[in-house]
């Protein structure tokens, strides 16, 4: 029987929710920006189709991971596993550049475009750049031009979006699949929202 909050030893209904729909929504992410690139031509129809898709879920995944670290917050989290000081600060140092990197990249995604969302298609997220908030921070503030804000951005963006993210997300499965294979302790099963057989 599963509770909606955290236990002493297992994550609740809530966190599950939370980590795998940001999980499923970060594959969607790829999904579209892949399919985008590979396999349409720029500026037609389905190309833009793909883009306003990857713009979308970007949207999402910032609501969900704010109301993840919001959650986390909150409610308590499950006591570690046994396992070494350096493991222990291994996984809070993955963890800790997993977050940093589900907020700056929905955030650069969005800070950095070029157009208005067209939100699944339903109605229009108008661009930072149209914003408020961009007009006071980043012109005022900063006093900066769009070209000299955005080409930074973009490079986190694009560059860590091909090759920190995938490099964090295969650390995060191997480690799960090492405990759960090699160690033999409950780390990965306790965030399963389906119990496995006992070990």
């Amino acid at each position: 029987m599963f509770n909606w909050r955290n236990s002493q030893d297992r994550y609740g209904k809530t966190a599950m929710l939370l980590h795998w729909s940001v999980a499923l929504l970060f594959l969607a992410l790829y999904a579209s920006v892949y399919f985008r690139q590979w396999f349409t031509e720029p500026r037609t129809d389905l190309n833009m189709t793909a883009l306003h898709l990857h713009l979308s879920f970007g949207i999402i995944v910032m609501v969900f991971v704010f109301l993840r670290v919001i959650y986390k917050l909150w409610d308590r989290t499950p006591e570690e596993v046994e396992g070494s000081k350096f493991e222990h600060f291994a996984a809070k140092s993955a963890h800790i550049l997993l977050y940093a990197v589900m907020i700056i990249m929905p955030l650069t995604g969005y800070f950095g475009t070029g157009l208005n969302t067209d939100f699944f298609f339903a109605f229009e997220i108008p661009r930072f750049r149209d914003t408020f908030v961009y007009d006071v921070v980043v012109t005022q503030w900063l006093g900066l031009s769009w070209e000299a804000f955005e080409k930074p951005v973009d490079f986190v963006h694009k560059r860590g979006g091909a090759t920190l993210v995938w490099m964090l997300i295969a650390v995060h499965i191997a480690a799960a699949l090492y405990h759960h294979f090699w160690r033999k302790d409950d780390t990965m099963r306790r965030m399963l929202p389906v119990k496995l057989k006992d070990k």
